[in-house]
């Protein structure tokens, strides 16, 4: 099945176009239903317009067919996630609660030496900070698929591993698995949580960090270019149901669990509906994320998602924790 270029913008496929047997990446079940359509309205790396199913059996969101071999024109140069050094005050805001979430995971480690392994870590900024938050950490260990990364990281005392997680292989086993906006890019979600369970000690943790359907920016903004659909870079997308029940499938329980702030999908949702107007623009030279807007659209949003979550809302974001099934509960 080839993507859909001859869609309406907004419309979800044609079921008697698709079929039902789609099959579901996280819990392989045939006969998801159409969801929408989306486009890359952030980077502009292609013109087509992209279809996202909805699984009937676990509610799994996911693209079909994933662009699988076309990973060098859907993350172009400019991606965000390869410019860790260019930090405005919102993301410095956001640094700053996870690094709160770091220690609290850190200090309920035991042991005098702690080994850190991040997937999807670039060139080790954050295992950096997780250095400066425990001095026990002692072997920090990155994969990542990016290579322009690889010397900078290694630079920084780090491991290095270029490829797909699911192709890493080591003696080493880790305290602590990183897993930050990274699940949702991979296409078989299973098979990566299965990978790093077999790297984890019985007493280690794995941090997730994904976005979450059951919001209110994700029900708004369903048919129109969601910014959690991230197209065509988000393939699996999860909510706080589902993603559970795939964890325990893969032999995890849950250990802790919360919603975070998605104020760069209400952002990019926001531009993507005013840049159909002709009121803003948007091109693969200036990207969505380096739009004047974009921060100012983002900082107002993660307070509104904040102030939300206290009153009992679900954001868009969700960090889950990890851990063995057969370990006992943390607090």
């Amino acid at each position: 099945m080839n993507a859909h270029t001859d869609m309406v913008p907004g419309r979800v496929p044609d079921a008697a176009d698709t079929g039902t047997r789609t099959r579901c990446p996280a819990c392989q079940e045939t006969g998801a239903a159409p969801w929408a359509s989306a486009r890359d309205v952030e980077y502009r790396s292609s013109d087509e317009e992209f279809a996202f199913y909805r699984c009937a059996r676990c509610g799994v969101l996911f693209l079909d067919p994933m662009p699988v071999d076309r990973l060098a024109e859907i993350y172009p140069p400019n991606y965000y996630a390869y410019a860790s050094d260019e930090q405005s005050f919102a993301h410095r805001v956001k640094d700053r609660l996870d690094a709160l979430r770091l220690r609290r995971i850190l200090s309920g480690l035991t042991g005098g030496e702690l080994k850190v392994l991040d997937v999807g870590g670039g060139d080790g900024w954050q295992l950096d900070v997780i250095r400066g938050l425990d001095a026990r950490v002692s072997f920090t260990q990155v994969v990542d698929l990016d290579p322009a990364a690889q010397e900078r990281a290694v630079a920084r005392g780090h491991r290095f591993f270029c490829g797909r997680v699911e192709d890493f292989s080591t003696e080493e086993r880790f305290d602590l698995i990183l897993l930050i906006n990274l699940i949702e890019h991979v296409s078989d979600p299973g098979e990566v949580l299965r990978t790093l369970g077999r790297h984890l000690t019985p007493q280690g943790v794995i941090l997730i960090k994904t976005p979450n359907t059951d919001s209110m920016d994700a029900r708004l903004f369903r048919h129109r270019d969601w910014g959690g659909y991230h197209c065509p870079r988000h393939w699996v997308l999860f909510d706080r149901r589902n993603f559970t029940r795939l964890a325990h499938a893969c032999g995890f329980r849950v250990s802790r669990f919360s919603y975070t702030q998605g104020a760069p999908f209400w952002g990019t949702s926001i531009l993507a509906a005013l840049a159909r107007r002709g009121w803003v623009t948007v091109t693969a030279e200036r990207p969505m994320t380096r739009h004047p807007l974009f921060p100012i659209l983002a900082a107002g949003f993660a307070a509104f998602d904040l102030a939300r979550k206290q009153l009992g809302g679900r954001p868009s974001q969700m960090f889950v924790e990890l851990v063995p099934a057969r370990g006992s509960a943390r607090r």
